[in-house]
């Protein structure tokens, strides 16, 4: 959105290669050298840090139109690893290049900052839903997010698969697998949501706003 036709074209020629990543197989690992962005042409991703007791903290997942590897770009290493969470496939992009196009095509170079001002604001609301949140509002606000992701993508708001286990989303809220099973089976029983398995359907979005501690739309 935003770019003209002509730019896409030079955005496309960036693309370098298409590359497939095999579930639990690593994209880039920690501290490896910084050369490409990436974006997500289908699957699903998850992005780890090695927490202080051992274990590896999750601290973003990735779903296709969007961009893995921005962390590398200030200090030219990667901050954390991004695993496939299926099998998927990336679209590589050189850094380099497209900073020398963005430099040119003001469309794109505008997109692009509108790109890393929303991996900012993601961040940020991440810290806030693990400082201040209570767990019931964290999971809520988790799902309505996916829910938000999916639809801008095309996809339904209400009814989709979640990528993830139960302990690698309590992982990224912060929450024991037990608070975020429980919370799950909760929300069914008041009739927010309908679990199956790993597929979801909102029943109530107005409700699960509310769960969240957000006003309803």
């Amino acid at each position: 959105m935003g770019i003209s036709r002509e730019e896409v074209e030079q955005l496309d020629r960036l693309v370098v290669t298409r590359k497939r990543v095999r579930r639990g197989e690593n994209l880039y690992y920690t501290d490896d050298r910084f050369h490409s962005i990436y974006a997500v042409r289908s699957g699903f991703f998850k992005s780890t840090v090695l927490a202080e007791d051992g274990r590896d903290q999750i601290t973003g997942f990735y779903m296709p139109a969007e961009i893995m590897g921005m962390d590398g770009i200030g200090t030219e290493r990667h901050a954390c690893d991004a695993v496939a969470l299926e099998n998927s496939d990336v679209c590589i992009i050189p850094f380099a290049k497209l900073e020398e196009i963005s430099a040119k095509v003001r469309g794109l170079q505008r997109q692009f900052h509108k790109l890393m001002s929303r991996e900012i604001v993601r961040d940020q609301g991440a810290m806030m839903m693990l400082g201040s949140m209570r767990a019931e509002e964290r999971v809520a606000a988790f799902l309505l997010n996916l829910s938000q992701r999916f639809v801008a993508r095309g996809y339904s708001p209400s009814d989709f698969n979640l990528r993830m286990t139960r302990e690698e989303i309590g992982s990224f809220l912060g929450l024991q697998l037990e608070t975020v099973s429980r919370l799950f089976s909760r929300f069914q029983e008041e009739r927010l949501i309908d679990v199956q398995q790993k597929h979801i359907r909102i029943l109530n979005a107005a409700g699960l706003a509310r769960a969240a501690g957000q006003e309803p739309c």
